[in-house]
């Protein structure tokens, strides 16, 4: 059996706790720091839209001219609880990064915006954007008569036969 003794002045034991700490500390704030990162990467809402200006800003920012005013501005209430009717609407949302589930009894706002740069050349197209406390936290593209429904972000050209009806 060994025995090892050492003498370790007062001031280097607590300078070597405390650079222990430190770096422990660090350590959790760097893997913190990832985490909110990663969180925030998988999400699609942008803070900070507080005026018409930005929400033109945000659809030019995704391809879209739009017309200098929205056509519809309307106050929804989300629902509490969403039934089967909602899946397609809540899928559309999700893909976009979107999670309205955390909006559940909200009020929310709706700015709908005419495009006027659908590749098709078609008219009566929309920009519907949800927004909560200056927050985009939900979206879609449709047509004005219903006849199709697609996600915020402008698809590569050879995608938009791919739009859906939900």
């Amino acid at each position: 059996m060994f025995i090892i003794t050492a003498r370790i002045p007062k001031r280097r034991l607590i300078a070597g706790t405390a650079a222990v700490l430190f770096s422990l500390m660090a350590a959790i704030a760097g893997t913190a720091m990832t985490l909110s990162g990663r969180a925030a990467a998988a999400s699609a809402e942008v803070k900070g839209i507080r005026g018409n200006d930005e929400r033109v800003e945000y659809l030019a920012g995704l391809g879209w001219q739009v017309s200098p005013s929205p056509i519809a501005t309307e106050e929804l209430l989300v629902p509490e609880t969403f039934d089967d009717s909602y899946a397609g609407y809540l899928d559309l949302q999700r893909e976009q990064g979107f999670d309205l589930t955390r909006y559940c009894g909200e009020r929310v706002k709706r700015y709908t915006y005419e495009i006027e740069n659908y590749p098709t050349g078609e008219t009566g197209v929309q920009a519907a954007l949800l927004i909560y406390r200056n927050r985009v936290i939900g979206g879609q593209v449709q047509a004005a008569d219903g006849s199709f429904l697609h996600g915020l972000a402008r698809p590569a050209e050879q995608t938009w036969a791919g739009a859906r009806i939900i």
